[in-house]
This record gives structure tokens, C-alpha cells and sequence, in this order.
């Protein structure tokens, strides 16, 4: 095992047909507005927890709902869940403000997302 440390899920994606519809859902649901609120992506932030809302499952082509693990060293978590068996979906990229997002996908078709803050 390398020794970046994985702090937890904090950040899950949901792709979304009608971001509007979904906003009004989640918001309900969440108990609070989004604290991004833009055309390409809806964020709500709620006790640590960061839901966000991607229409038409976005760039990366989501058709489900994606967890994203927060590590302090992506490409050595990446090396490591590789190793053990996962495949590469997308490799470490800026997706601005510093933060590295990657995705693999596991032995039986899962795709885990890792979220690094620098």
C-alpha cells in the first residue's frame, strides 16, 4: 500500500437529463440551494458532503451516479487501485483551481472517481 492517504467519499456526480427539474429535486431533498449554480454543472454543499448535478452526464459521458474518493497523491492512489486490478477510464486531469480528477473502472464495471486538492 502507497502511503497517500484516502480521506473518504465527500463528492458524488449525478448526471442529470433536465438540470433544471433535478436542481428543484435536490434542493428539496437537500434542504438548501446549490452553491454552484451554473449551466454545465449544479453543486450543493450539505455537512461535508458536495452532490453535484452534470447534465447529460457531462465530457466524460456519466450514465450513473460516480463517488469520488478524496486522496492527497492521485497518480500514486491511481498506481495503487491499478495495480490491484482496476482500469484506467481517465486519467489525472486539472478541472481548475488545482483539483486532479480522475477515473477508473473496477472488475465488474464500477466507475470510482479520486478527487486531489492541492
Amino acid at each position: 500500500m502507497t502511503s497517500s492517504v484516502n480521506h473518504g467519499i465527500k463528492t458524488v456526480l449525478h448526471p442529470v437529463s433536465n438540470l433544471a427539474t433535478a436542481k428543484s429535486v435536490y434542493g428539496a431533498l437537500l434542504g438548501i440551494p446549490p452553491q454552484t449554480d451554473g449551466p454545465y454543472y449544479v453543486g450543493f454543499d450539505v455537512a461535508g458532503q458536495h452532490i453535484g448535478l452534470v447534465p447529460g452526464g457531462g465530457p466524460q459521458g456519466m450514465s450513473s451516479p460516480v463517488a469520488y474518493w478524496h486522496v492527497q497523491d492521485i497518480e500514486a492512489k491511481l498506481a495503487e487501485v491499478i495495480a490491484a486490478g482496476a482500469t484506467l477510464k481517465e486519467s489525472a486531469h486539472d478541472v481548475g483551481g488545482g483539483r486532479l480528477v480522475a477515473t477508473v473502472i473496477d472488475p465488474d464495471g464500477n466507475v470510482l472517481g479520486l478527487i486531489e486538492d492541492r
